[in-house]
């Protein structure tokens, strides 16, 4: 068998899903799904006269920018390789950006991308302030000493607040970068050692730094009252294990803070926090069930917390990504606002942002499970309500639902997820049923209408008559303590029974014909898939492997990937296998390329030549020992010039193919 060329063994079998059951009338292609967005991310210029976002340019998303004056809008960026994946104005005149990858497992990745760059609105005066993460290792530089953006600078052109290690590559500094000149000031030149994330004050002085002890995973977080003043500890703190205590913001006082801590209660709540006095003053809200402010690894990203106001940093309300997104108000306006938008567009979920600091008018971006996204110009003065983007306008009417559903593991941990029938669906129907497993695994990948990875693949299976269940499992962040902390030391065991105890409910719920069952995922999901052949092949009659790992050891000191370089992270994750020896019994147990021997069931693989997180030889290596044993992958998929997710829409196509053969239930060569 070869391993590697464009395409490697994709069955012959066209490019259409086969058909398992009752379909849609019209059922969903692979293009539909995995096409780029119309349009995605609008934000508006601090003067609210043009609003930028992201549209295709080939296969890409670029930047364009919309003049809400004349509305014609223009691209102002044309990159063929990377997407653009986060951008920011710089007043109304200049943006910033970084690249990467809209189609990886876990969301938008930078992985080989990241790099930061600045454009005018009209597409002249571009500037590369930094390389991506592939030229630098292209390089042969694999310390990556690029800038990353962390605000804008209140009546600034040009300038931003952005960090890197050009300094030390052990700790980020905070710089003072002009977009047009390339010129960095440094202004965090006091610092402790070892910071990783700062929170600056209304003044832009940088008052809290969290750093990490060299060689642990113990984190320090300090504080001091003005610039002049010395750093001290104010919170110590380990990655495992709670109490877990992240600085979001200072209130408007300077003094006081806004933190996100687990200290109290079972989920991350926001409380106000008296950096002097080393205390916590009140708790300003929270969730029983869900993380707010940021997640148990510390994380803030994608996990919402303080709703602010962009032109004054004023909080306005608290969100939560619960099984659905959630906000509270404590601006009367906002609460207002929120209940007039909430009549116009029901049904949906509604959230907005002033234009500029005295506009009347309201960027609203609207959906739901059933409705693509599309964003909306509200006038609070005259009340009225106008289109001006659409992300999937073709799947209008054409998706089913994203029901919630909480399920018990055999330790009796709750966990949650999502699962997907088909549109035409009759109770009492059994369906052959794939089980798709999110990537990380520490990363919540998929949350109610965003329409991430997993949904993606459920919303094109369950209109070709399939049943789909989307479950998080034990060390899904942004769940909770319980269900974060309780992921260390079962990777591979009780994490890999958490799948099958979420099919389980479903057998148990009616809709799943338990004897046609596949698992799929990508990145941890195809390790997942790959252990439910070891551990449960009785139940999981086959499984599509994406961008898989599949020999721990490999994964952690292998110089091909991104892993065996971080230490700290390398040894996170020995705490998460539950191994300080990486050649113990125990992670040659749970790594798939060292017990292909007992896969007996259908495997079908793809990944991508130049991924760097989980790099080809993960793939490669359990392909050939499945080989060897005398059961070969039924089908392969290696695409050129593709990392950790496919970003061309071409090499998404044979993938969707794999689910015709299968019929869950064996290979039907053809």
């Amino acid at each position: 068998m070869k391993f590697f060329g464009i395409a490697a063994v994709v069955l012959a079998v066209g490019l259409s899903l086969c058909v398992p059951g009752t379909v849609a009338a019209q059922p969903l292609a692979p293009e539909d799904i995995w096409r780029p967005a119309a349009y995605a991310a609008p934000v508006p210029s601090r003067d609210g006269k043009f609003l930028a976002a992201l549209a295709p340019v080939g296969d890409k998303m670029n930047v364009v920018v919309l003049d809400l004056t004349t509305m014609k809008a223009q691209a102002v960026t044309s990159f063929r390789d990377f997407d653009v994946i986060e951008f920011n104005w710089i007043g109304s005149e200049r943006l910033v950006f970084s690249l990467g990858n809209n189609n990886a497992p876990t969301g938008a990745g930078q992985f080989d991308g990241g790099g930061l760059y600045a454009v005018d609105r009209d597409g002249k005066n571009g500037k590369e302030l930094s390389p991506t993460i592939k030229q630098s290792r292209a390089q042969n530089s694999y310390v990556y000493r690029g800038f990353s953006y962390v605000r804008s600078v209140p009546d600034s052109k040009d300038e931003i607040i952005a960090r890197s290690i050009q300094r030390d590559q052990e700790a980020n500094d905070l710089y003072r970068l002009n977009t047009r000149t390339g010129r960095a000031t440094l202004i965090s030149i006091d610092r402790p050692q070892r910071v990783g994330g700062w929170v600056l004050d209304s003044k832009l002085v940088p008052r809290v730094a969290t750093s990490s002890v060299k060689d642990s995973l113990t984190n320090i977080v300090h504080y001091r009252k003005d610039a002049n003043s010395p750093w001290v500890e104010i919170y110590r703190l380990d990655e495992i294990k709670p109490p877990m205590f992240v600085p979001l913001a200072f209130d408007a006082n300077d003094q006081t803070m806004q933190v996100a801590t687990n200290e109290f209660g079972p989920t991350m709540e926001i409380w106000r926090y008296d950096p002097n006095a080393k205390k916590f003053l009140e708790k300003l809200a929270g969730h029983p069930l869900y993380d707010m402010g940021a997640d148990a690894t510390g994380s803030t990203a994608r996990i919402p917390g303080l709703i602010l106001d962009p032109a004054t940093d004023a909080i306005l309300g608290y969100a939560v990504e619960a099984a659905k997104f959630e906000r509270t108000w404590v601006d009367p306006t906002g609460a207002r606002i929120q209940n007039t938008l909430d009549a116009a567009l029901p049904d949906t979920i509604n959230t907005f942002r002033r234009m500029s600091k005295d506009s009347p008018l309201r960027l609203v971006t609207s959906f739901s499970d059933v409705k693509p996204t599309r964003w909306y110009l509200f006038d609070d003065e005259k009340k009225t309500l106008m289109e001006v983007f659409s992300s999937r306008p073709w799947l209008d009417g054409k998706l089913t639902q994203m029901r919630p559903f909480r399920y018990k593991a055999k330790d009796g941990l709750e966990l949650d997820g999502y699962y997907f029938l088909p549109k035409n669906y009759k109770p009492g129907t059994k369906l052959p049923t794939v089980v798709h497993i999110h990537g990380g695994p520490f990363a919540r990948a998929d949350r109610w209408g965003r329409f991430g990875f997993g949904e993606r693949e459920a919303q094109l299976l369950a209109s070709h008559g399939y049943a789909v269940i989307v479950p998080n499992f034990r060390i899904t962040p942004g769940l909770g303590n319980k269900v974060f902390y309780s992921g260390f030391n079962s990777y591979g065991r009780q994490m890999s029974e958490d799948h099958l105890d979420a099919l389980n409910w479903g057998v148990s719920e009616g809709f799943v014909d338990a004897g046609k069952v596949c698992m799929s995922g990508a990145s941890y999901g195809g390790y997942a898939g790959l252990q439910a052949q070891i551990l449960h092949g009785d139940r999981f009659k086959c499984s599509v492997a994406g961008l898989s790992v599949s020999d721990l050891k490999l994964q952690l000191t292998s110089p091909a990937g991104d892993s065996a370089g971080n230490v700290a992270g390398v040894s996170f994750w020995k705490k998460v296998l539950g191994s300080e020896d990486l050649d113990s019994a125990l992670v040659t147990q749970i790594s798939p390329a060292r017990n292909a021997d007992k896969i007996k069931n259908p495997v079908f693989f793809y990944a991508g030549l130049d991924d760097i997180r989980t790099p080809i030889e993960q793939t490669t290596s359990v392909a050939r020992a499945m080989e060897r044993s005398g059961n070969p992958p039924k089908g392969m998929f290696v695409a050129k010039d593709e990392g950790h997710g496919f970003g061309k829409l071409d090499n998404n196509r044979p993938w969707a193919a794999f689910f015709c053969p299968i019929r869950i239930v064996g290979v039907t060569q053809r």
